[in-house]
Formats: structure tokens, C-alpha cells, sequence
């Protein structure tokens, strides 16, 4: 069977059916009334996701899909038939979007869910439903409304939990023959496998997961090379992926480690989301001889960003239980602990990074040399003499002030002196006198005046 994953069709909705015009007419009935019927609903076109089919190829071929429409009503108070719904089947995991607005109208994920893409259009009234006391015969009736048509495109995503990535010819189709019981077209040239292939994985205690086998993806398959980017999107939901290196490869421009990154480099480009799922980091082809001495060094560069790799040979089957363990870990448990190693430490790589700190010491060193300049020196110097010369000047100055009272006092002796020589006063002098001294005169002044 053709593995198709995108088609695009048209579906268009049956149209209601018009409402009818009549009146009754029999014998011995003297002006008969309206008795014209409804018309009948059209089919709506609805899609259904079905577990049984894994392929769009129907559509492929069928891309017109029309629901019938309604019947016209009829007299004798006769209503038309409605028409059935045209439900369209597609595989479980199909996503319906609208080709003019781009908008996805469904996502078919569960067995069983149905969705209504284009509604039926709606039958006509007839003539006796406009009958009034006033309006006895009316000769019309209603239209039935057109159905809804569209243009969608229908792409396929595989449900699957675990998906498996790596170059073309790396072992993927031999992987999930070994452990599930699908049997893809496995051969020795790259591209064998051109579509996806399911298998179930019937791990312990009755647990189970389905394994889905993605076409190889080179380089530049985000842009379209090699199988191009039709077969990511099959990616998508899954919820691990096992990332299966080629350790066995002998082309002269490949590595598995580079080969590693590129396809990690083309799932960012795709989808940011889909880069940052968990993946089982997988070395096959392990029973060749030259496979040996490629897996110490590729482990040694994983451990270096923390990755776990898993050594394994799909054709002999060494190494597939703890492959299985650590990817039924992450599907039932969620944790990832198996899938990341602790990177070793780097005491040696700082060892080694000391001398260039020695080498900026110096000028450490230097800067403060030259932070302590003899611009800052002098300045105090300078300020100091000037301290000491205020010091020098200050006590001169103290000194004058010292000797100018002095000089006051020999100034104010002399009067004193002087009015020594003249103690012979009158009255009036010391009256005079008096109120300068304040209340001390004024208490003298009684004193002398006794005495005269």
C-alpha cells in the first residue's frame, strides 16, 4: 500500500431544500388554506478518525466530496427529507486546515473523534407557516440556505511514543525489526526505507510502545534535500527520540559525532520544540572491527557535554535491553536520569589557566605605583610648610596681640595718673561723672555729698 501523509481536497455541504407552495383542493372543501411543506435539512460533512487506517491514499485520487442536499417540501402539508451527513474518514493522528486562512479546524489524535468541517444549509419554510388571520392564502414560501464549502488540506502525523532518527543506512529499519514485530524493506544502499513504518514494542510487565522508523534525514533536510522535510513532521509527537549513530560508516566526510550534529542542527531549524525532546543517544554497528576503536572516543566527547551513550548492534542484538530500559524510563516515569552522565572535572584545564592571572599581576601591581604618584606627595609637602609657617606666624601675631594690650594698659595708666595729680574735684566734675558709672555713681554720690 502507497504511503500517502498530505492531500488536498474539496467538500462542499448539501444545500436545504425550498419550501413549497400549495393550497388544498378537494371536493366538497369550499376555499381550502396554504398547506405547502418545509423543506428538508442538507448533510453536513464531518470527519471521523479512524484506527484502522494508516494512509490518506483515498484522497488522493477522490478530492471532491459533496453531501447531499435537502429535499423540497410538498403539498398535502408535506415536509421534504432531510439529507444524511457525509462522514469522511482519515487516519488517527490527521490534522485538517483550511487551504485559504490557514487555520487548523481539527486535530484527529483519539480514535473515534469526530469533527464538522462544512455545515448543512437549512430548509425552507412553506407557505402555511405564513398563514395569518389577515393573510389567508399567501403565495410564497422560504428558501432553503446553501451548504458550506471549503478547501482543506490534510496532513498525517503519526502517533507514535518513540521515534528513531539517524542517517540513511544507519540500522533503523534493522532496529525496530529486532524489537518489534514490523518488517520494513531493509537493505545495503542509503534510502531504503521511503516512508515511515510502526511497529509495537512489547516491553515487561505487559507495557507496551509504539516505535515509529522516520526515513533517513541528511543535511539541509529542513530546506528540503533528500526526502526533505515531509517525513519530520511524523516527528512531532513523539515522545522520545532514539538518535541511532553509524559507527560503521566509511564515507570519507562523515563522523558520528558530526554526524550528531547535524541532525540535531536540522530538528532546530524545524521545530524548536521537536529539538528539545529527550533523545537515546545510540552507537551502532557495534560488531565491526573498526567500529571498536570509533566508540572510546565518541563516549569521551558525550561525557564531555553530559550525554549518555548506549552501545549497541542492531544485527546481533548486544545492547538492546538497556536501550529498551532507558527509553520505557522516560515513556512511564518521565525521568531522564539514565539519559545524561556527570562530565568530568576540570581541575586540570584551570591548573593550566593560572599562569595568564600571573601575567596580569604585574599590572596590578603597577596601577597602584602609579595611583601613588608624586603629584600627591609634594601637595602634602607643600601643605605642610605652609602649616608650620602659619604656626611660625601665629604666635607672632599672638605676640602683638599680647604686647598691644600692654600698650593699652600703659595708655589707660596715664590717665590714671593724671587724675591722681588732679584729686582736688568740684562738685560738678563729679556729677558729672556719675552717670557713666551707673548705679555704682549713683551710690557714690550720696557718700560725697555727706562729706561736703
Amino acid at each position: 500500500m502507497k504511503f500517502v501523509d498530505e492531500v488536498r481536497i474539496f467538500v462542499k455541504a448539501g444545500d436545504g431544500g425550498n419550501g413549497a407552495v400549495a393550497f388544498r383542493r378537494e371536493k366538497y372543501v369550499d376555499r381550502g388554506g396554504p398547506n405547502g411543506g418545509d423543506g428538508g435539512d442538507g448533510g453536513s460533512v464531518i470527519f471521523e478518525a479512524n484506527p484502522q487506517l494508516t494512509t490518506l491514499l483515498d484522497y488522493r485520487y477522490q478530492q471532491h466530496h459533496r453531501a447531499r442536499s435537502g429535499e423540497n417540501g410538498m403539498g398535502s402539508d408535506c415536509n421534504g427529507r432531510s439529507s444524511e451527513d457525509l462522514v469522511l474518514k482519515v487516519p488517527v493522528g490527521t490534522i485538517i486546515r483550511d487551504v485559504d486562512t490557514e487555520e487548523v479546524m481539527a486535530d484527529l489524535n483519539t480514535a473515534g473523534e469526530r469533527t464538522v468541517v462544512c455545515k448543512g444549509g437549512r430548509g425552507g419554510l412553506g407557505n402555511m407557516n405564513f398563514a395569518t388571520s389577515t393573510r389567508q392564502t399567501p403565495r410564497f414560501a422560504q428558501d432553503g440556505t446553501k451548504g458550506e464549502e471549503r478547501t482543506l488540506r490534510l496532513e498525517l502525523k503519526l502517533l507514535a511514543d518513540v521515534g528513531l532518527l539517524g542517517y540513511p543506512n544507519a540500522g533503523k529499519s534493522t532496529l525496530i525489526s529486532v524489537v518489534s514485530r514490523a518488517r520494513p524493506k531493509i537493505a545495503d544502499y542509503p534510502f531504503t526505507t521511503l516512508v515511515p513504518n510502526l511497529g509495537l514494542v512489547q516491553y515487561k510487565d505487559g507495557l507496551s510502545f509504539v516505535m515509529a522508523d522516520i526515513p533517513g534525514i541528511i543535511e539541509g533536510a529542513s530546506e528540503g534535500v533528500g526526502l526533505g522535510h515531509q517525513f519530520l513532521r511524523h516527528v512531532e509527537r513523539c515522545k522520545v527520540l532514539i538518535h541511532l549513530l553509524d559507527m560503521g560508516t566509511e564515507v570519507e566526510d562523515r563522523a558520528p559525532l558530526k554526524d550528531f550534529d547535524i541532525l540535531n542542527e536540522e530538528l532546530r531549524k524545524y521545530s524548536e520544540e521537536l529539538s528539545h525532546k529527550p533523545q537515546v543517544v545510540a552507537a551502532n554497528k557495534l560488531d565491526l572491527p573498526h567500529a571498536q576503536e570509533r566508540l572510546g572516543k565518541l563516549t569521551e566527547e558525550m561525557r564531555k557535554r553530559g550525554i549518555a551513550v548506549f552501545p549497541v548492534s542492531c544485527a546481533t542484538g548486544e545492547g538492546m535491553q538497556p536501550l529498551l530500559d532507558a527509553v520505557a524510563e522516560v515513556l512511564f516515569t518521565g525521568r531522564t536520569d539514565k539519559l545524561h552522565v556527570e562530565p568530568p572535572p576540570k581541575p586540570r584545564a584551570e591548573k593550566k589557566a593560572a599562569p595568564a592571572p600571573a601575567k596580569k599581576a604585574p599590572a596590578v601591581k603597577k596601577a597602584p605605583a602609579k595611583k601613588a604618584p608624586a603629584k600627591k606627595a609634594p601637595a602634602v609637602a607643600k601643605k605642610a610648610p605652609a602649616k608650620k609657617a602659619a604656626a611660625k606666624k601665629t604666635p607672632a601675631k599672638k605676640a602683638a596681640v599680647k604686647k598691644a594690650p600692654a600698650k593699652k594698659a600703659a595708655v589707660k595708666k596715664a590717665p590714671a595718673k593724671k587724675a591722681a595729680a588732679k584729686r582736688v574735684v568740684t562738685k560738678k566734675a563729679v556729677a558729672k561723672k556719675a552717670p557713666a558709672r551707673g548705679a555704682a555713681a549713683k551710690k557714690a554720690a550720696p557718700k560725697r555729698a555727706r562729706r561736703s
